[in-house]
């Protein structure tokens, strides 16, 4: 709050004052002291004059418009009078003989309230000087009283009663109370139902403890109200709002209460606003707000919230203390008295007067000074003093005017500061002025003064001019003035546009009614105006013939509108009223034409009055004297975009953010909020608005960013078109405003085009847009104004969409208008329709003649499926096979029983269904033969094989079917047949083949067919069907096919005890069986019996130890296997086996290399000696008697393990050497023969050869061919197989019986033993099997191996 005055007098120092605001206007204070005067002060604090008493003041009062001040003292019996309006002072006589002790104007009237210190009453009446003398009202002093609105008089005496008069004087209530009464009021109490209309409720402050009410409708129930002590005593109250009451205490206590019933005695609020004491409180009902005094400070609280404190002023300077307050009734001023006999005078509420001229702003900042600013281009305030306190302030570029009633006062804004020009005296009140840079325009009974600011006096005709001049009556209601153009509405309904520059009319516009106030935008060219219906329109005053456009959602509480300054934002404006500013934007370049929108609104914190609008930012005077911004909630995208916070928005809020920035035609600030929003329905929403704004350039970079490329190419086609009408109406069709876009192709300068097909040309789209939206009887419409060539197209398509909905009529007649004779394609579309309505209407004769004439089949097929539906089977048939749909065609001649034509087309009938159909009617005919081949085309086999079993007795075909269809029906068929025939075996056979296997089983069991059951079900039984079939077989002693079935069920010990109970005549089967059960069985137990049954155990016979070898190998048992093939080759051996043995020991040697088991030595070599005499015979036949010698003679080295052959082996050794020049060792074998045991049985025909050698030795020997080791690379001689060197056994070629040679290696790839690569070739000239494993092998097959560094591991010989 700013201090404005403070009053002070030597008369009054160290006294309290008495002092009266003037009612209503508060232009004046009277103030009185200890002193005989009244003095009376303006609302500057300048003195106005004073009143001279007899006595000391004793009280003091204005009438309810503030016009006459009443003064009484305590030493006259006159009341002096002040009329503020003349400055004049009366006295009157008020007859009373006693001392007068108050004093009180009426609020409703011009009655006067004098009470006396004996209780006498005096009423006056100022209007008619009638006096009414009231003698003995009261017993006592008259202290304190309170006018009603009903002009009631309550008064309070210290004779301790209260009583309520009448104007007349005449006492109407009357009560006692406790103590001395005071600070009585009138007020209302909160009820929820009013009993009457008025004041009916008596406050009183008794003995300053309680708080006394008196309802006068109710007196007999008076409420008396205590307070808590430690509040002290109460200082004064006062009622405001629905019933509430607040209290000061002298203890500094604030406390509100309510007045309600059900409230009563509760405290609402409680606030210890002073520390020591409190003197005064009071309400201003215009600024709802409440004030405090007590200590040396004054607190203001708002009474919508009292909690929060709105303002504290500190006197420091007064040290005794305050006194008492008071606001003016309008609650710009508040006076507080001092204990030391001063008056301060704070300014609480300025008159909010403001003006903006574009972005200069003139407000009033104090009672006498006006502030002009220019924020927005950065100048510095300016404060301009003013000579008396302004009704009205107008602003210009380079002026400021202020004024008051019918005077004005000017001042020029230079660089050098402000300049006071002149004052002018207009011819009536000014109600409104407005100032561009050269001319100030009047407002006054319902004319407008139009002149010049500054000039000279020669130019006095050119300077000044009267609107509405010459014979026009208009009364003018508001107006305008920019720089070119003055703006003046009428109560006539008349917006008139005057050109400045030559003061012509210019334009003028008729409005239904009167206008309220004209709001034109900074340049004129739109004008906004409020008319007296409080509807708000825009309209263009330059524009000749322009039509005015409503603005929407205007509620009638606007009072004002502002445009938008910035020059971005041209259109925008925004209407306010005393809570909410609206924001609308004028689109004047729309497909839907100029038009307004409504964008939003903001709340308006209170007591805020908007002076300028800049790129969304509303600055607003305020009652304290200041400017605030507001930022108008609709234009919050402005910053998102830019903020760094604008990631915490949420989509919902960016979203409506965008949609407000499309609304004011911001794009570029949409296309960053769609960039924030990131998603498709961003760039959707903001290329709609170009659409609608016509923007197409924008539109098609904005769906490109979208993704939408048939968008992109359709706007791309229309960027070059200049008719206004055309290129809205394809938008509009864009927009799926189809009336509109018709309307706007209507309107256009080529409508022609509009009516251009597709293929021939893009533009226009009125009959092709209602085509192709399916609006066929605009179209047709368009098409008989525009292009009848169009109108058979258009009666096809239209006949088939209502031939779709079912109006068969229409359709037909609409497809025969469609023939054109000119156009195949079209004709025949439209004939097919004709087919088909014909039929649909009844003609059955003349849509089908058409349909099979008409060469499509699908038409065929439509009219087929139609007569079908209408039960015409004989025709739709016919339509059916003359279009090729051999399957409809057979089955409605089916559903027609025509037979021999279901016959005629059964060949191309694909349909299963229909051949089984027809089987079933040549069934019941008796034509089996023919019914058994429809089922087989139909592939029905159970109905085919029951034909051929039941009828043909064809039992082969049916056996050949189910064998083929595995069909389990079919199969029970043929078993039951077979079963009447007695064929056991085939009946058992077919009804495993159907599942029925307890069927089968029983059947077998009966008949002796077991053998044959177990045969079929072998491969598909469970084991449950297993073991029936053992256990039948364990009855019938059968011991192998028992044992056999207990091992398919796995029961192996019963198998294995059936298996050794088998005789020996079973080709050892039963020993296999027995092997084979051990062996997936892996029981000890098991293996030890089947063991010792092998051995001999059991019945004391030893069997071959080739079974045991199996059962080794069955157990995986490889190390006790390579054992017995030892054995089982040594016996082989024995009998002279040869290549038995040799297998034997192959076989054990690879599994053991399979097994990685480290092979034993002895079958090593044994396997050795067995190849090398193998191999004898292969060199002998190639004639490679010296390979054939070498081998010979390994093999004679160990003769004893031949027993059988020694003396054939030594013969052949013999022979060979010799012929091999190999005489020493021929020599040695000869002399080895001649031995006794081996003499005799030496063959004739070479004993008397071999005694001659050993008669004449021949000792001479070949020497042999060393080759390295391939271990060490010692040279030993080739066919030597152990390295002196290494000691290593020495690996063999399998085709020389050599060692092997590292830089010749190879391997068999089937048992990949080693063999020199240039020998085993030479070998596989002449044989085609592997000389170790017997497999065929080709020289193809052989490889030469580079590293053979694998197969040199010594330790793969068990040593």
């Amino acid at each position: 709050m700013k201090r404005v005055f403070t009053l002070t007098d030597r008369a009054w120092l160290g006294s309290c004052l008495q002092y009266k605001w003037q009612k209503t206007l508060g232009n004046y204070i009277a103030v009185a002291g200890p002193d005989s005067s009244v003095k009376i002060f303006d609302r500057h604090g300048q003195r106005k004059n004073e009143l001279n008493l007899p006595g000391r003041c004793v009280g003091m009062d204005w009438d309810k418009d503030g016009d006459i001040l009443a003064v009484i003292s305590d030493k006259s019996s006159s009341i002096h009078l002040w009329d503020a309006n003349v400055n004049k002072i009366s006295q009157i006589d008020s007859g009373m003989r006693d001392q007068m002790s108050f004093i009180l104007w009426s609020k409703a009237g011009p009655l006067l309230a004098v009470g006396t210190n004996k209780g006498n009453l005096l009423i006056y009446n100022q209007q008619t000087s009638r006096k009414i003398p009231v003698l003995g009202k009261h017993t006592k002093r008259i202290t304190c009283g309170c006018w009603s609105s009903q002009n009631l008089l309550a008064l309070g005496s210290e004779d301790c009663s209260v009583t309520i008069s009448n104007q007349e004087g005449d006492t109407i209530r009357q009560t006692s109370v406790r103590s001395d009464p005071a600070d009585i009021q009138f007020s209302v109490m909160k009820t929820d139902e009013r009993s009457s209309p008025g004041e009916s409720t008596v406050s009183v402050a008794v003995g300053k403890k309680t708080l006394f009410l008196f309802n006068l409708n109710d007196p007999d129930n008076p409420i008396e109200l205590a307070f808590q002590q430690r509040y002290g005593h109460i200082i004064s109250y006062r009622w405001y709002g629905d019933g509430y009451i607040l209290i000061g205490f002298s203890q500094g206590y604030f406390v509100v209460i309510s007045t309600h019933i059900r409230e009563i005695g509760q405290e609402l609020f409680q606030a210890h606003n002073h520390k020591d004491s409190l003197t005064s409180v009071a309400i201003s009902p215009a600024l709802n707000k409440a004030a405090s005094c007590g200590d040396n400070s004054i607190k203001i609280h708002d009474l919508s919230e009292l909690k929060e404190m709105d303002a504290i002023v500190n006197l420091d300077d007064e040290t005794k203390g305050l006194d008492q307050l008071s606001w003016t009734d309008d609650g710009q001023l508040l006076a507080v008295s001092t204990q030391r006999g001063t008056l301060h005078v704070f300014l609480t509420r300025l008159p909010i007067l403001g003006h903006s001229c574009g972005t200069r702003l003139a407000y009033l900042t104090s009672l006498l000074e006006v502030t002009v600013s220019n924020r927005v281009e950065g100048e510095a305030p300016v404060a301009v003093a003013v000579e008396v306190e302004p009704n009205f302030i107008a602003v210009g570029p380079y002026h400021v005017a202020v004024g008051m009633n019918n005077r004005a006062w000017f001042y020029a804004l230079g660089d050098s500061g402000v300049e006071r020009l002149k004052d002018i005296e207009y011819l009536g009140t000014i109600a409104s002025m407005c100032l561009n840079s050269d001319y100030a325009a009047a407002l006054f009974e319902g004319k407008v003064q139009l002149h010049m600011m500054e000039g000279e006096d020669q130019q006095e005709q050119r300077q000044t001019r009267l609107f509405p001049d010459g014979d026009r009556t208009e009364h003018i209601i508001s107006h305008a003035l920019t720089n070119d153009f003055l703006f003046y509405g009428t109560d006539s309904g008349v917006i008139v546009c005057i050109l400045v520059e030559d003061w012509q009319v210019l334009n003028q516009y008729r409005h239904p009614v009167g206008i309220k106030k004209v709001f034109p935008d900074p340049n004129g060219t739109r004008l906004a105006f409020i008319d007296d219906k409080s509807e708000g329109f825009l309209l263009s005053p330059v524009a000749v013939n322009e039509s005015h456009v409503e603005i929407p959602s205007f509620s009638p509480t606007i009072t004002g509108v502002l445009w938008e300054t910035w020059p971005s934002d041209k259109g925008v404006f925004v209407a306010f009223d005393d809570d909410k500013v609206y924001t609308y934007a004028m689109h004047k370049h729309t497909i839907y034409g100029p038009r307004v929108v409504f964008v939003g609104s903001t709340k308006l914190p209170f007591s805020h009055k908007p002076l300028l609008l800049y790129n969304g930012e509303l600055t607003c005077q305020t009652q304290s004297g200041k400017t605030s911004s507001v930022a108008l909630s609709t234009h919050t995208f402005s910053h998102t975009h830019t903020s760094p916070s604008a990631h915490t928005h949420t989509p919902e809020e960016l979203s409506q953010e965008l949609t407000q920035a499309l609304m004011l035609k911001r794009f570029p600030d949409a296309w960053e909020l769609c960039k924030v929003l990131g998603g498709p329905a961003g760039w959707a929403e903001m290329g709609r608005s170009c659409l609608i704004h016509m923007e197409v350039d924008l539109a098609v970079r904005v769906f490109r960013m979208s993704g939408n490329v048939g968008m992109v190419m359709s706007l791309q086609g229309i960027k070059g078109i200049e008719d206004r009408s055309l290129l809205a109406g394809h938008l509009a069709m864009f927009l799926n405003d189809y009336n509109l876009a018709q309307d706007l192709y209507l309107e256009s300068t080529c409508p022609n085009a509009a009516l251009r097909k597709r293929g021939v040309g893009w533009f226009g789209r009125d009959i092709s847009m209602r085509r192709d939206l399916q609006h066929w009887d605009s179209a047709l419409m368009l098409a008989k104004r525009l292009a009848e060539d169009q109108i058979p197209f258009i009666s096809k398509e239209y006949a088939v969409q209502l031939e779709f909905i079912g109006d068969y009529v229409n359709a037909l007649s609409l497809y025969e208008k469609g023939i054109t004779h000119n156009n195949k394609e079209h004709d025949e579309a439209c004939q097919g329709g004709v087919a088909r309505m014909s039929i649909r209407m009844g003609d059955i004769r003349r849509g089908a003649a058409q349909a099979i004439s008409h060469p499509s089949r699908g038409l065929k097929k439509d009219c087929g499926v139609i007569l079908e539906n209408m039960k015409q089977f004989s025709e739709a048939a016919q339509l059916y096979e003359k279009g090729q749909y051999y399957d409809k065609a057979a089955s409605v001649y089916i559903r027609c029983k025509n037979w021999s034509k279901v016959g005629e087309l059964l060949p191309q009938v694909s349909s299963p269904k229909i051949h089984l159909q027809y089987a079933k009617a040549k069934e019941v005919d008796g034509k089996f033969k023919e019914a058994a081949q429809a089922y087989e085309s139909a592939r029905d086999w159970d109905n085919v094989i029951r034909v051929l079993l039941e009828h043909l007795n064809n039992p082969e075909d049916a056996v050949r079917i189910v064998r083929e269809t595995q069909s389990i029906d079919g199969a029970k068929m043929v078993a039951r047949f077979f079963l009447r025939l007695s064929d056991y075996g085939s009946a058992i056979q077919f009804l495993v083949l159907s599942h029925c296997n307890d069927e089968a089983f029983q059947l077998a069991q009966q008949h002796g067919q077991m053998d044959v059951y177990a045969d079929i079900i072998s491969s598909e039984a469970s084991q449950e069907d297993y073991q029936s079939i053992a256990l039948y077989f364990q009855g019938e002693n059968k011991h192998l096919q028992a044992g056999k079935f207990f091992h398919k069920c796995g029961q192996y010990s019963r198998a294995l005890k059936h298996f050794l109970k088998c005789p020996n005549n079973d080709d050892n089967l039963a020993i296999e069986m027995a092997i084979e059960t051990v062996g997936q069985a892996n029981d000890e137990s098991l293996t030890n019996q089947l063991i010792d049954y092998l051995m001999g155990e059991s019945d004391g016979m030893p069997k071959d130890a080739k079974y045991l070898f199996r059962v080794y190998m069955s157990l995986l048992q490889f190390r006790e296997a390579a054992c017995t093939a030892v054995i089982i080759a040594r016996e082989e051996q024995a009998a002279g086996n040869y290549r038995n043995a040799h297998d034997v020991l192959f076989s054990m040697h690879t599994e053991l290399r399979t097994q990685k088991i480290r092979i034993p030595a002895e079958m090593n070599t044994n396997l050795m000696i067995l190849h090398s005499y193998i191999l004898v015979k292969i060199h002998v036949k190639r004639g490679d008697h010296l390979k054939g010698a070498r081998m010979l003679i390994r093999v004679s080295n160990n003769i004893s393990k031949f027993p059988s052959h020694i003396v054939p082996i030594l013969t052949s050794a013999v022979i060979e050497c010799h012929r091999a020049g190999l005489r020493n060792s021929s020599f040695s074998f000869a002399a080895m023969l001649m031995r006794p045991e081996y003499r005799h049985k030496i063959d004739p025909k070479y004993r008397k050869k071999i005694e001659a050698m050993v008669r004449r030795p021949d000792t001479s020997e070949i020497e042999e061919v060393s080759t390295p080791c391939p271990y060490c690379g010692f040279l030993l001689p080739q066919c030597d197989l152990i390295c002196p060197g290494c000691k290593n056994n020495l690996p063999y070629c399998i085709a020389t019986g050599h060692h092997m040679l590292k830089e010749d290696w190879s391997v068999c790839p089937h048992c990949e033993f080693p063999a020199l690569y240039s020998q085993l070739i030479l070998l596989l000239e002449m044989e085609s099997v592997c000389p170790m494993c017997s497999e065929t092998l080709s020289v193809n097959q052989v490889e030469k191996m580079d590293d053979c560094s694998r197969y040199l591991q010594p330790d793969q010989l068990d040593h």
